[in-house]
């Protein structure tokens, strides 16, 4: 990942495989009008129940129930302001959830965490802030690289995940955002090594040792950590990391039982990978662990993709000269692929916040969240 990527990046901490065995100690159901006598009762809204229980994903019995579907903001992108003016511009521009950074990549400068975790009338009057401008808090997010090769700065990043949990189920907030994180080699490397190729033999040992090493064995313990809180953990898809893809994230559930670990999808991230979509959303939602999602969007430029492929390393700041660059929605796909996607979120039972991410560099956070929000509110389905 590109050091200029976000510009909290340039000052990030990171969490590793160095952590010691103490460290990891809905809204109302809408209803539609009764059905006749034999028709079924259309399920429940709000954050959905077989998503958001780590049960098995289910069909709606009625794909036609009455959407819940929020659009809301994360917030790092406006860490200069301070929470009062984020509220205000969340609210005028009819917003309803926010997603909040608690420490780590996106800073904690709309959460004072530990205030929070030590008095309950601290987190009564934050909660008033929000709901006195119409909005509530749809997600916790302290991403990282939980799996660091150094030590002190994996500590730290895996103190603020757990403090997260706590604070998240204090709170009633449903879900933490995070990364899987990316380990170093097997030889003392001090700078995390992501395996993209298998094409020689040190490679396939290194990415083995990876997981069996470092990727599992911390999971395990993470996870449990998020069972014993009931906190579900929303791990993003990114190059870079352990987890990037559906089959990763599969692989890590299988491994550590990891029916509270999920995804929260990006699709800014991983359009450049050559993923369709609708059809990864309905992957998700089939198996239940669609935990998140950033309205994010990718814009691919064909002819850079003719000339150097998908596989780009060109710094975030030449967009001119990348196969591909992050997007506001509607700038990097038309709105019939968007309506496609929403499409399918309902009918695979996601309904809880499209949370914009802003990372668009030909326009202000202020244009780019507006214009996101003003693209997405007539695809919602009602």
């Amino acid at each position: 990942m590109s050091i200029d990527r976000r510009r909290f990046l340039e000052t990030t901490t990171a969490a590793a495989a160095g952590l010691s065995a103490g460290a990891l100690a809905p809204s109302a159901a809408a209803k539609t009008p009764p059905p006749p006598p034999a028709a079924p009762e259309p399920p429940a809204q709000g954050p959905r129940p077989s998503t958001l229980d780590g049960a098995a994903w289910r069909p709606p019995a009625n794909p036609r129930y009455a959407s819940q579907m929020k659009i809301g903001l994360f917030t790092w992108p406006f860490n200069d302001k301070p929470l009062s003016w984020v509220l205000q511009y969340a609210q005028s521009i009819g917003l309803q959830m926010l997603e909040v950074g608690t420490g780590n990549d996106p800073g904690d400068a709309h959460c004072p965490m530990d205030a929070l975790l030590a008095d309950a009338g601290r987190r009564r009057a934050y909660l008033q802030e929000f709901a006195a401008h119409g909005l509530g808090i749809s997600s916790f997010s302290c991403h990282g690289n939980p799996l660091d090769p150094r030590p002190a700065v994996a500590r730290r990043t895996n103190e603020v995940y757990l403090k997260t949990l706590r604070l998240a189920e204090m709170m009633d907030v449903p879900v933490v955002n995070y990364f899987s994180g990316c380990p170093g080699d097997d030889k003392g490397g001090m700078r995390p090594n992501w395996v993209t190729s298998l094409e020689r033999s040190s490679y396939v040992e290194m990415l083995k040792w990876q997981w069996e090493e470092r990727v599992i064995p911390y999971w395990r313990v993470a996870a449990a950590a998020a069972r014993r809180h009931k906190i579900h953990v929303a791990l993003e898809f990114d190059p870079g990391y352990a987890v990037y893809n559906f089959s990763s994230l599969q692989r890590l559930r299988d491994a550590v039982g990891g029916e509270y670990l999920g995804c929260n999808l990006d699709f800014g991230n991983i359009f450049g990978m050559g993923v369709d979509g609708p059809a990864l959303v309905r992957k998700l939602g089939e198996t239940g662990v669609l935990f998140n999602y950033h309205a994010k969007d990718a814009y691919l430029d064909p002819h850079n993709i003719q000339i150097n492929g998908l596989i780009d390393v060109t710094p975030y700041h030449e967009v001119l000269n990348r196969s591909w660059a992050y997007a506001v929605p509607g700038y990097g796909h038309d709105d019939l692929y968007w309506r496609r996607i929403l499409a399918t979120m309902k009918n695979v039972g996601y309904d809880r916040v499209l949370s914009i991410e802003h990372e668009d560099r030909t326009m202000t956070p202020e244009i780019g969240v507006r214009k996101a929000a003003e693209f997405l509110r007539p695809l919602l389905l009602e």
